[in-house]
């Protein structure tokens, strides 16, 4: 297709720890969604590490609603 360009999505290096403070908390992605005005798509897209970017207004709803710190949220995970 003229103007598509073949591109391989490559690891950021970048895990968001979502699932596993939601889990802490005893926490559905629902209810922080309620809590940090953040849609469930949007949540889930960065729970499954799929994200490409994060608003840093996004960022700092969830981590005000989870009561964490940034670097408690996203993590390097950077092989070697």
């Amino acid at each position: 297709m003229a103007g598509k360009k073949d591109t391989v999505d490559l690891p950021s290096g970048v895990h968001c720890r979502l699932d596993e403070l939601l889990e802490e908390r005893s926490m559905t992605l629902t209810r922080l969604g309620e809590l940090a005005k953040v849609s469930i798509v949007n949540l889930s897209v960065l729970k499954n590490d799929h994200a490409k970017a994060i608003r840093f207004s996004t960022l700092v709803a969830i981590c005000k609603a989870l009561e964490c710190e940034i670097g408690d949220l996203l993590v390097l995970d950077i092989p070697g």
